[in-house]
This record gives structure tokens, sequence and C-alpha cells, in this order.
């Protein structure tokens, strides 16, 4: 079978095609026949030694996929061949850039009908991120204030729409006009452009919008400063989520900018998060439900074969991506 391996770190071109064996499922264990592959940020950290958690190459990377059960393994009940499924994992772990993968039965949930292949891929990572994030976390509710920084990444533009869903107002961030256009078509009430880069004049736009309240989940992906203008734009007994560093830089904080407010600083890491007990299969058929349901549509920005690897990363490393990006392996499910 086709995979993408990665012999060492380094720059997009490190990723390559090559042939390897097809894996067997052991016990508790399905086969997945790959149709698409989500790419993600954390696949850009791993790919360029960046990634705590990538461990040494050679290196398969994907964290999620969608396919179709070709074979299962003893004890496996409840999944038969044919079921079409989305599957998740960690780097390497299996490791979805490959045509066939072998992952445990609790890690895949079955795709209803009307969810395509593309958008089944883009949910085990950045969509249940924003969800768990929003729902468990923030624990949204209809009348809140919602800030979503960075909201055309895959992160964001998801939980611009998961918050609207909840009946939340969404205030969202985003560079460029395009992306600021964009991000209020998926449905967010206000949308400030931070690409001049002035976190006061930003501050004080989240001031007006939010008329001088402040929003009471304040979802940051970006890390650095924002985290720390995050904390002056909560409201009273707010949430604030840190779920990313993508700006790969410290926050200096003040912690008087929280404390006087009765704010909550809540962190969350997804891989760390099912290494410790969570179990995703019921939000992540939630999702499912909402996207086959029509309530959420997920973006995808670009699809690649899984022969263009590189070309993916490049694409989503360009900062110039509205959606996901996808590799597909063309095996149908």
């Amino acid at each position: 079978m086709r995979s993408v391996v990665l012999d060492h770190f380094g720059a997009p071109e490190v990723l390559h095609l090559t042939d390897t064996p097809t894996p067997t499922p052991g016990p508790g264990e399905v086969l997945v026949d790959i149709s698409a592959a989500g790419v993600n940020r954390a696949d850009l950290l791993a790919r360029a030694g960046r990634y705590h958690r990538a461990g040494k190459p050679p290196l398969v990377l994907g964290l999620e996929a969608c396919g179709t059960v070709s074979r299962v393994g003893s004890g496996v009940t409840g999944l038969e061949p044919g079921t079409r499924v989305i599957a998740r994992g960690a780097t390497n772990e299996p490791g979805f850039y490959r045509e066939q993968a072998v992952v445990p039965a609790t890690h895949v949930v079955p795709v209803p009908d009307g969810v395509d292949d593309a958008s089944a891929a883009s949910l085990p990572t950045a969509w249940l991120s924003a969800w768990y994030c929003l729902h468990h976390l923030g624990q949204v509710q209809a009348g809140q204030t919602v800030l979503v920084h960075a909201a055309a990444s895959g992160v964001g533009s998801a939980a611009v729409q998961i918050a609207g869903a909840a009946g939340a107002t969404v205030v969202a961030t985003a560079r460029t006009p395009a992306k600021t256009e964009w991000v209020r078509e998926l449905g967010a009430d206000a949308v400030i452009d931070t690409a001049e880069g002035d976190r006061a004049a930003t501050l004080a736009a989240i001031h007006d919008v939010t008329a001088g309240r402040g929003a009471d989940i304040v979802l940051d992906t970006v890390g650095g400063d924002t985290f720390a203008d995050s904390l002056k734009a909560a409201a009273y007994a707010a949430r604030v989520v840190a779920l990313a560093n993508v700006a790969l830089a410290p926050s200096t904080i003040d912690t008087r900018d929280f404390y006087p407010k009765n704010v909550q600083i809540l962190g969350f890491q997804i891989t760390a998060l099912m290494e410790h007990g969570y179990d995703p299969r019921t939000d992540l058929e939630s999702l499912l439900a909402g996207v086959a349901a029509g309530r959420f549509t997920v973006p995808i920005a670009a699809t690649f074969d899984l022969a263009d690897a590189a070309k993916a990363h490049e694409k989503l490393e360009n900062r110039a991506t509205r959606g996901k990006v996808v590799l597909t392996t063309g095996l149908t499910s």
C-alpha cells in the first residue's frame, strides 16, 4: 500500500511516498481502507521536529481520517466490513497519511449518510477540539458572547459555527479583509480584522462590540501576546480556554487582568485529554449528526492526492487557507 513517510525532520519535501506492508488487525482492532485524511498544524510541527509528541523518524503523520472498515480483529462487535467510519489517532499512531491503517475499534465512529469523506475526515481534531472547548470547558449557553481568535483557522471556523448553533453571539478575529468576510459568512456576528497587529485597537474593538462587557467565553488558539489580551477581553466570571500556541512565543500576563473578574483559565490539549480517559465518540457522533443535518458545514480549502502531501503542507503553512486541507487516496468509502 502507499504511505507517506518522513525519514528525517525538515521542510515539506521530506515527505515522500513509499510502499509499506498492509497491516493486520489484532484483537480489538479494525483495518480501515482510508479515503481521506485531514492535515493539521500539528502535522506541520511534527514534520519540522517542533512537536514534542511526535517521537523520532521514521514517522507517518496524520491524526484523523475517513474510510471503510475492511477487516475486523477478534473480539470486535458492532463494526462489520463495509462500515464507513471516521478514525482518530496520534502522531505516528498509526498515522493516516496512508491507504490503510489499523486502529482500535474504540477509535472509530460510523459515518451517517449525508456526510462526505473530506468533511468526515476533518472532524476528529479541529472540530472535536472546538466542540470540547465550547461545550465541556466553556459550557456555552444561548445568549452568551463567545470570542474566537484566528477564526479563519480549522478550529476557529468550527468554533464560529458551534457557538452560533448553541445560540451564542460570536465575536471573531481574523487577518485580512478576505478572511474577515469569510468568517462573517460562516455566521460570526462581528469580525475584527487584526492584520495591522495593533493589539490596543483590537481590544478597543472587542470592548465596543460587547458594549464594554467583554466575552463570556474566549477561545484562544494563538497564544503569545494574544493570550494576554484574551484575559483583558474576558467578561466577569468568564472562561478563557487556551488550546494552542501557534505564535510559538511566551505569554506575559498581569494577574490583575483576570483575578478581580473571577475569570477561569482552562487549558486543553486533545491528545493528553484522551490519554487521561476522555472517550470522544459521543461528541463525534454529535458533530457528525450536525453535519448530516446541515447545521454545520465543514469548509474544505483544498484537497491533494496522497502523493502530494508536501504540497498540502506548503498550502497550510502559508497561512492563506480558509478551512481544512485534506489528503485523498483515491479509495472510495
